[in-house]
């Protein structure tokens, strides 16, 4: 390709080359380097100011946060928790059984919610069938992680790259993707997936049994923590027995503290009174429910000074967050009291729950000696939480999931999420427009408070998102894409169109794997589409067949979230994935690839 290029596809080429490198490196968060993106874009006057912003009100991004506000409904309500017993009932007990219904059954939950969270939902459901049934998890949670991404080609809202790829089309002057548009390539891939794990894939899979039980390590249900009775608790004079028969509460206490001292022994049929701390093991709803409940406080937060009398006001406060991190293997807090660590101090943040693997645990909290594993349940400020976050001793942070769950509006969001679908597909009205009323009523029913549903969106995928569009703007307004597709048109001259979507679809396919699916798609189908308008042909194929490939390569287990969340549970090794995936992926590629052809020429 002949060095010919202006000012703005100079600057253009530098700026996607830093992004390349930065999102390779994750050097920084994904999120930052989409700030960066659009700063540079509109600094370097490759795209206007208004056009560099565009992306944080384009449709993908309105779309995914009303997926996020749906399928936090779906959560809340306990919808899902359902669908998941549904599909534990009628599993079976044959292996073979179980394999095409989970894998099918999670296909389509990935269709209409994020697959990380479908893989998620289905791990703990998935490793208690295989310890019932006496199979072992490694030949069922390699199917569950595939299933799921295979799932998300169904709609064009399973995944943020059929989104982008649909913007990219109107970028072209393209009509945009409808919601159910590449569902029959995605119901062929699903089907063709769970045949091929039938046929082949169960033989590769690997048998190992003898490890760790993981069938609750992912059940996160009751977190140990000191309650502390003020002088105005319902509890005082009742005997736990007492409080427990009135069912608004599930804790167990394995032990309190009076007067300083403190026992690891059922409390009888002792009276309680004012200034008892008990030592409980409760749900996080339950945790949740002794801070609005009157007289009564998590007793770190009492002890610390963080405990406030204005419940509401405490709950509402966005600077104030609840969260819960993993201590990380190698961590230097390991065999540590918290009391030696002091959190406080350190940063700015208070241990208020413990979840351990394992036993009960009946002492003191600031006594407790902290394991690698151990998931501490915190509170503070962004500023102590941020903090927290970047600091090695811990794996990850997540939100702390204790509101109380809406279960009786359970049918009435999965009617809202079923006529929002509907409403979609007959193109009523424009899609994120249909979308952003099924969250909106979602919140107007009740089926997700408003608190719940800002929770509920993915904040970093939002803005990744808002800076990918830009870069996919910018690509075709500087002529960068048609100087690429030009070039690629010269290097696959006399190809048909079949070997260059198999080029592509390889190209992506191996990418994928270092970077995250949104973010492949944003750089690669801008030049997929170019290079189709160069060769005279329709370029919906070459679009789809990117953010196909960026969603369904499984070539190693690093390529995909949910590979991830697997690879421990499974005792798997690395090789454990490419066995597998690769003749899946190169499955995956001829279906997409001929259908994409097929649907679109």
């Amino acid at each position: 390709m002949p060095l010919s290029l202006n000012i703005h596809q100079i600057s253009f080429v530098v700026i996607l080359l830093a992004a390349f490198w930065l999102l390779l490196t994750e050097w920084l968060r994904n999120d930052i380097v989409a700030v960066l993106i659009i700063l540079a874009l509109a600094t370097a006057g490759v795209l206007s100011p208004s056009e560099a912003l565009s992306g944080f009100g384009s449709e993908p991004a309105i779309i995914l946060v009303s997926i996020f506000v749906l399928s936090g409904a779906f959560q809340r309500t306990g919808l899902s928790d359902a669908i998941g017993a549904w599909i534990e009932k009628f599993a079976g007990e044959s292996y073979g059984r179980m394999l095409a219904i989970i894998m099918l059954s999670v296909a389509f939950l990935s269709a209409f919610t994020h697959h990380v969270a479908t893989t998620a939902l289905m791990l703990p459901v998935v490793l208690t069938l295989c310890q019932e049934r006496g199979v072992p998890a490694s030949k069922m949670l390699i199917p569950l992680s595939f299933a799921a991404s295979l799932g998300t080609t169904i709609t064009i809202i399973g995944a943020p790259s059929f989104l982008i790829a649909s913007n990219v089309l109107q970028q072209y002057q393209r009509p945009a993707l409808g919601i159910f548009s590449i569902t029959p390539i995605g119901i062929t891939l699903s089907l063709a997936g769970t045949l091929f794990m039938l046929a082949l894939g169960r033989f590769l899979l690997p048998a190992r049994d003898g490890g760790r039980d993981f069938s609750n390590f992912y059940r996160l249900d009751s977190y140990f923590t000191e309650v502390k009775l003020l002088a105005n608790s319902s509890f005082i004079g009742k005997t736990i027995d007492e409080v427990a028969a009135k069912g608004h509460y599930r804790f167990s206490t394995v032990g309190w503290m009076r007067d300083g001292k403190g026992e690891c022994n059922p409390l009888g049929g002792a009276r309680l009174k004012e200034g008892d701390v008990l030592w409980v093991h409760a749900p996080p709803e339950d945790m949740m429910a002794f801070r609005r409940e009157k007289g009564i406080e998590l007793h770190p937060l009492e002890r610390f000074g963080l405990y406030t009398n204005n419940r509401k006001a405490d709950e509402e406060d966005p600077s104030r967050e609840l969260v819960q991190v993993v201590v990380a293997p190698q961590s230097d807090l390991i065999h540590r009291s918290l009391q030696d660590v002091d959190f406080k101090s350190r940063y700015g943040a208070v241990v208020v729950g413990l979840w351990r693997r394992g036993g009960l645990l009946c002492q003191e909290m600031a006594g407790i000696k902290i394991e690698a594993g151990d998931v501490l349940v915190l509170q503070g400020d962004h500023e102590s939480l941020s903090r927290v976050s970047n600091d090695p001793a811990f794996l990850l942070m997540v939100p702390f999931h204790g509101e109380v769950s809406l279960r009786r509006k359970a049918r009435l969001a999965g009617a809202i999420m079923l006529a929002t679908i509907v409403a979609a597909g007959l193109n009523i009205l424009s899609l994120e427009i249909v979308m952003l009323a099924g969250a909106a009523a979602m919140v107007l029913f009740g089926c997700i408070t408003p608190r719940q549903a800002y929770r509920a969106v993915d904040a970093k995928i939002y803005v990744f998102i808002a800076g990918a569009i830009p870069l996919g703007l910018a690509i075709q307004k500087t002529g960068t894409a048609v100087l690429l597709a030009e070039w690629l048109q010269r290097a696959v001259g006399g190809w048909s169109p079949i070997a260059i979507l198999l080029l592509i679809f390889a190209i992506v396919a191996v990418i994928t794997q270092f970077m995250s699916d949104a973010a492949t798609t944003a750089l690669f189908a801008p030049v997929a589409a170019a290079l189709a308008q160069v060769l005279g042909q329709a370029p919906e194929p070459y679009v789809v067949t990117v953010a196909m490939s960026a969603v369904t390569s499984f070539l190693t287990p690093i390529g995909h979230h949910g590979n991830l969340m697997v690879y421990g549970p499974g005792r798997y090794q690395f090789a454990d994935f490419t066995k597998v995936g690769l003749p899946l992926t190169i499955l995956v590629a001829l279906i997409v690839i001929l259908m994409s052809l097929a649907i679109w020429s």
